[in-house]
């Protein structure tokens, strides 16, 4: 592995790409919250969109690993914390909900194939990062998925958009009305990882596909990427876009009230439809 960057202390992290060596050409951008489950907060999106900079500039990069620090790969929205920005430049409550979702999609404008190696759970908005990745490896006893309506949000980060296109729409409807959180394995099944392995060889899984990727022609690779995603970044951004309405009404509801209740009170929730 590369060297880790010398701001240990960051929320997220980058280990840039190293020349002539078992993972020559291979990057690491690392979320580094363990403590708090890698949960989005606004410090961890401000040092996720300083470290895609970093990535950006790396002139020897051929292929970037996305993964976590500790045993999660990302909760979500941090919802002990203030994660919707507040700006004076926000007129409607929608800019503040694409806001919160801003730096992830950030990742869409990376040029090289994106491996997300999810060494543990990734739900909600951890979940919509993971579906931004171009291939992943989970973890078979991880869960993943979107549980915004357990909490009584409508999804954003575009998984109303991503999610139907992997796995189709009955089972991304089933998925995301309900909430539900599925196993690694059956993610792998699903199609929402390309493997599913023993979280303690999620990232050496990672790096296998990585270096296979980093192997091949760059040229050839990072162009094959754009092809691929010339159109597919411009909708993912506009269904955010057309999510950020419909978070912005359930922010406010009694139900969204409820649902972190019940979170923490760990109980199930009882809605009301208000």
């Amino acid at each position: 592995m590369s060297p880790v960057s010398p701001l240990s202390n960051a929320a997220v992290l980058y280990e840039p790409a190293p020349v002539d060596t078992a993972h020559a050409g291979i990057g690491v951008l690392r979320l580094n919250r363990p403590d708090g489950r890698n949960s989005m907060t606004v410090e961890l999106l401000d040092a996720f969109t300083a470290r895609l900079v970093e990535v950006r500039q790396d002139k020897n990069l051929r292929c970037l690993v996305l993964t976590g620090s500790g045993a999660c790969f990302s909760a979500g929205a941090d919802l002990k914390a203030q994660v919707q920005r507040t700006s004076d430049s926000f007129t409607f409550p929608h800019e503040a909900s694409f806001a919160m979702y801003t730096s992830f999609l950030g990742l869409l404008d990376i040029e090289v194939p994106v491996v997300g190696a999810l060494n543990g759970h990734a739900v909600g908005g951890g979940f919509g990062l993971a579906l931004l990745c171009d291939v992943r490896v989970g973890s078979v006893s991880a869960r993943y998925g979107a549980n915004f309506t357990r909490l009584g949000l409508h999804p954003g980060m575009a998984i109303t958009y991503t999610l139907p296109r992997l796995i189709g729409l009955p089972r991304a409807s089933e998925l995301l009305y309900t909430g539900r959180l599925v196993t690694g394995d059956e993610a792998e099944r699903l199609g929402i990882l390309s493997r599913a392995v023993p979280s303690e060889d999620v990232l050496a899984a990672a790096y296998e596909i990585a270096t296979a990727i980093a192997a091949s022609a760059p040229l050839a690779v990072r162009q094959t990427k754009h092809t691929l995603m010339v159109d597919l970044a411009h909708a993912i951004r506009e269904a955010a876009r057309r999510e950020a309405f419909a978070q912005a009404a359930t922010v406010n509801t009694e139900d969204f009230k409820e649902g972190l209740a019940a979170l923490f009170d760990k109980r199930d929730p009882s809605f009301k439809g208000r």
